[in-house]
């Protein structure tokens, strides 16, 4: 590190320019001073390095030259079954964000699922995302996961949770895991619901401690994302097969689900992901699908990284003729303020009228219609560019 001078420098250069001065009067009359010559000449200053561009620059400048049906489809994450490589190299290579692994997708060993995963990395500078719920416990796609499941760290200090989420984050690490979709933010103490084996704490602020120290566990190793905004734990029903509704007002919410959120946020978590439930004194449609929520989200929480849905399709497997256009329910999300959109697909996706061109094409046909605003979509796919940008260059670093 260069330093400043100080006050004594300063006297140094002033006591030798001094002895310059008498040295000069005391020559003879007649002396004068030697030409100059190429080596006495004044030498030009160097070029100075261009300063490479931060991530987020360099994702604007990524984006700024993508058409919409292609920004369109660099929002989707999707999965497809099994462990040959082959059919998620292909929906990558149609220009989507990345991949979520199910179960089905993973093999043996950590060394086969490094194997697979690192076919799927097609592009240097912008990481393939490749997600995958690893919460330990009941919802476990790895079977060398080292560390506790959530209810039994829930009763431990918050320093063992950060202990076994940085293990967990490691093994996902080493196996060519990058986005972990496994800090369960809910709160309940009801042990009769769904989601009770998979929370970190049975009231908000013991929640907080946990859900903050699982994401400074996993901080360098995934990026992680907590879940299901704005609270699974107070909304009974499964959301796999429903809408559930949570009954309190906004400001109950503040004080009770909001706060292991904003302890993550705090915590500087990467992504959020929201749920497919209500709360209607808030807003009747879905948190997935609400302006409202992310409203909260962006400008009360603070939060300013990537939002990513929980699958939708799991809106469709609801039944409700409201979310049966697959079309429609991404053209709600982006313009909600997602940004990012989760689909665990089927072999044959055209079962729920899926592809990638077919959503790109609603989005981006959205946005020439006026119900996208075309900054809201330049918005979202930059988020996930630049999180795409992060990871490859700390992959390279």
């Amino acid at each position: 590190m260069r330093r400043r001078a100080g006050s004594s420098s300063v006297a140094a250069v002033a006591a030798v320019a001094l002895g310059a001065a008498l040295l000069a009067g005391c020559a003879s009359p007649g002396a004068s001073a030697p030409p100059a010559t190429r080596e006495t000449a004044a030498t030009p200053s160097p070029t100075p390095t261009p300063t490479p561009p931060t991530p987020a620059e360099w994702a604007a400048e990524r984006v700024g030259a993508m058409t919409d049906q292609e920004r369109a489809a660099s929002l989707l994450m999707l999965h497809a079954p099994g462990t040959d490589p082959a059919a998620m190299r292909a929906l990558i290579d149609r220009g989507i964000a990345g991949v979520i692994l199910m179960g089905d997708n993973v093999p043996g060993s950590e060394a086969e699922l490094a194997g697979l995963t690192s076919a799927l990395q097609a592009d240097p500078e912008a990481a393939t995302l490749i997600g995958i719920d690893q919460e330990g416990g009941i919802v476990s796609r790895i079977a060398w996961d080292p560390a506790p499941a959530p209810y039994e760290l829930r009763d431990q200090p918050a320093a063992a949770t950060r202990d076994a989420f940085a293990a967990r984050a490691s093994a996902l690490e080493a196996s060519g895991v990058n986005v972990n979709f496994g800090i369960v933010a809910d709160v309940t103490d009801d042990p009769s619901s769904f989601i009770y084996d998979r929370i970190l704490g049975t009231d908000p602020q013991a929640s907080a401690e946990h859900v903050a120290a699982a994401v400074d566990g996993e901080r360098g190793a995934v990026a992680s994302t907590v879940k299901h905004f704005p609270g699974h734990g107070a909304a009974p029903g499964d959301s796999h097969v429903s809408v559930p509704a949570a009954p309190l007002s906004l400001e109950e919410w503040r004080a009770g689900p909001a706060v292991p959120f904003q302890a993550a946020i705090d915590a500087d978590v990467e992504l959020v992901m929201t749920g497919h439930l209500s709360y209607p004194a808030v807003d009747a449609a879905p948190a997935s699908l609400s302006p409202e929520w992310h409203r909260i989200l962006r400008d009360e929480l603070g939060f300013d990284g990537v939002l990513v849905t929980d699958d939708m399709l799991m809106l469709q497997h609801n039944g409700l003729a409201e979310y049966a256009d697959p079309g429609e329910n991404a053209i709600r999300a982006i313009a909600a303020g997602s940004d990012l959109l989760l689909y665990v697909l089927p072999a044959d996706p055209s079962e729920f009228g899926i592809s990638v061109e077919g959503l790109a094409a609603s989005i981006a046909g959205a946005v020439a219609d006026g119900r996208i605003p075309s900054e809201r979509l330049e918005e979202a796919a930059i988020r996930v560019m630049e999180l795409r940008r992060e990871i490859a260059s700390d992959v390279g670093e």
